[in-house]
């Protein structure tokens, strides 16, 4: 199932469920109000949206403008240098993963542009694929991390590169360069996340081309790591790394 967060023809905020190129409302239709589909992941559960599948849609594709398909999570957490060839290209040898914070409000949506801050000559591209967590979870273990995965979507974790410093908080929050979506698919359209490809185009060409089974830590790992330093909770957002391929390590 896929599922997404947009505006409505008429500039309401919504979610609900993409069919195709049809969309089922699923705001108009929950019997407790959930504004967001943040709220329907904690308040009904992920599985619950079963129930509207076959309902007649409300909304074509081409009706809509899409926002980040969590709008506003409680945390944005993100995985930095995750895959070797991306650790070679910065000189990392560090076994512990590199964990950083981006904010919600740092975020783009499908189909609306990515903005290089005034200040910055260096802002970079970075394809990766994210987790939406769909339960809570603190000191979780490694075996059960993936039950608590929603769904997965696609994330361009854009990154300002001479304002990362010796940290990258900086650089990964100016505004409208984290672009999130278009949609969350649920984690049972995907048996194994560490079997997936995942690949980066600028205009046109493929810059960044790998497999997530090449990632240093793995997805059940991440959660586990993270969730021995804070809970995890319904509509929190895990970028896992980037391939190696990003504009840093190109000449020109």
């Amino acid at each position: 199932m896929k599922l997404l967060s947009y505006l409505t023809p008429e500039g309401y905020k919504s979610y609900g469920i993409l069919k195709g190129n049809s969309i089922i409302d699923l705001r108009s239709r929950t019997d407790i109000d959930t504004p967001d589909l943040k709220g329907f992941i904690r308040e009904k559960g992920i599985s619950s949206a079963d129930e509207y599948i076959d309902i007649d849609p409300d909304y074509q594709l081409s009706d809509i403008t899409f926002l980040p398909v969590i709008e506003n999570p409680g945390k944005i957490l993100c995985v930095g240098m995750n895959y070797q060839d991306k650790r070679t290209e910065f000189s990392i040898t560090s076994d512990a993963p590199t964990i950083f914070i981006r904010f919600s409000d740092s975020q783009t949506a499908h189909l609306e542009n990515i903005v290089k801050p005034a200040l910055s000559d260096q802002l970079d591209y970075e394809g990766e694929l994210v987790l939406i967590i769909g339960k809570s979870g603190l000191n979780i273990p490694v075996e059960e991390a993936r039950e608590y995965i929603a769904g997965y979507s696609c994330y361009m974790d854009g990154s300002v590169r001479d304002w990362q410093h010796t940290w990258f908080t900086a650089g990964k929050n100016w505004s409208k360069t984290g672009g999130f979506g278009p949609w969350l698919v649920t984690s049972e359209e995907i048996p194994d996340p560490q079997q997936l490809q995942l690949k980066t185009r600028l205009n046109g060409k493929i810059v960044q081309q790998d497999s997530t089974a090449s990632m240093v830590h793995s997805i059940n790992n991440i959660i586990s790591y993270i969730s021995s330093f804070t809970q995890l909770s319904p509509g929190d957002v895990i970028l896992t790394g980037s391939p190696g391929g990003v504009g840093h390590s190109r000449h020109p």
